[in-house]
């Protein structure tokens, strides 16, 4: 049982960082308003997160800040929860 354990707290770091590697990987080819989204829901995530609530919710806050504009917001919005997703796991 210890073994397990000890097994499991050297691999769940190792789970968390290689998500987050992805992660970042996916967001570099996202287009520069997605990023924003991405980098602005990015801290918030958690693997209990709802996701697409916080991405909506930046969103929404990007727009009225005017810095996405309200046209690109739903497409740009799904490219970085594709990327965020990665971060839940």
């Amino acid at each position: 049982m210890k073994y397990l354990i000890t097994v499991a707290m050297v691999l769940l770091p190792t789970t968390v960082l290689a998500g987050k590697i992805e992660a970042e990987a996916c967001a570099a080819s996202l287009s520069p308003s997605a990023k924003q989204i991405y980098a602005a829901t990015a801290p918030n995530i958690t693997p209990t997160s709802n996701l697409r609530q916080l991405v909506t919710e930046q969103t929404r806050a990007l727009v009225r800040s005017g810095k996405v504009s309200r046209t690109d917001a739903r497409p740009n919005a799904q490219a970085a929860g594709r990327c965020l997703q990665q971060l839940k796991t």
